[in-house]
């Protein structure tokens, strides 16, 4: 027997598992194990293959068809890959000039509809990036949240287009900021993104089984496809 890690031969028994297997220790990298286990590793194809598979428009469960692993290790990882994800929009280099931002909120639960996540979004009219991103009620301190996490080009020099929402009159810097109707154009871009993430996040799908337990995990998801939809951008160009 070797090991299933650094394949050496310094094997020694270590003990049982809770099922009654027996479980072996490495002496030379410590990696424990179990022969012949009922759940294989898993490859880093596979990982690839889920790592893709979290920016579409498909449930866990799915994914768990997919892919076959199991439900509570695919849980397992997402929690990770979630929790370790950037909070802040990785974006081209911007110079000081003419900035616009189309500014939007966008309506979610978690659990149920009646726990209501507004998620406000950023996006950059030129380079349809996203520039920002938070989560949480409607209030002016979630506004005030989107303005900390925008990049600081933007914070200084550009211009807002938004909705009447008072919170952003009160948050963003009056002589910048455009209220403007959705008849105007100014802010279609983003309501376009808003449409694109309710069809390729499904726990923003308005009538889903794929609903968000975890506000940490909500978040998550979001930022994961932000990202993923910005670098797809920036090789356009």
């Amino acid at each position: 027997m070797k090991c299933l890690k650094c394949l050496s031969d310094k094997i020694v028994k270590y003990g049982k598992t809770h099922y009654g297997k027996q479980r072996y220790k490495c002496k030379d990298c410590n990696r424990q194990f179990v022969e012949n286990p009922r759940h294989q590793p898993i490859s880093d194809d596979q990982r690839n293959l889920i790592d893709k598979l979290l920016l579409e428009r498909i449930s866990l469960e799915g994914i768990v068809r997919v892919t076959g692993v199991s439900k509570r290790w695919l849980q397992y990882y997402i929690n990770q890959k979630y929790y370790q994800v950037e909070k802040k929009a990785i974006i081209s280099e911007k110079k000081k000039g003419k900035l616009i931002l189309q500014l939007d909120e966008l309506w979610s639960f978690i659990i149920n509809k009646k726990i209501k996540v507004w998620i406000w979004i950023a996006l950059d009219s030129k380079t349809r990036e996203i520039v920002g991103l938070v989560a949480g009620d409607r209030s002016q301190e979630t506004a005030k949240k989107l303005w900390d996490n925008l990049p600081p080009v933007y914070r200084q020099c550009a211009v807002f287009y938004t909705d009447f929402w008072e919170a952003y009159a009160v948050v963003f810097p009056s002589k910048r900021h455009k209220a403007v109707d959705k008849s105007s154009g100014k802010t279609s871009y983003i309501e376009r993104f808003n449409n694109t993430l309710r069809q390729r996040v499904s726990r923003l799908v308005r009538k889903t089984l794929s609903f968000s337990k975890k506000f940490e995990n909500h978040l998550g998801s979001l930022w994961y496809f932000v990202h993923d939809y910005n670098s797809r951008l920036n090789l356009k160009e």
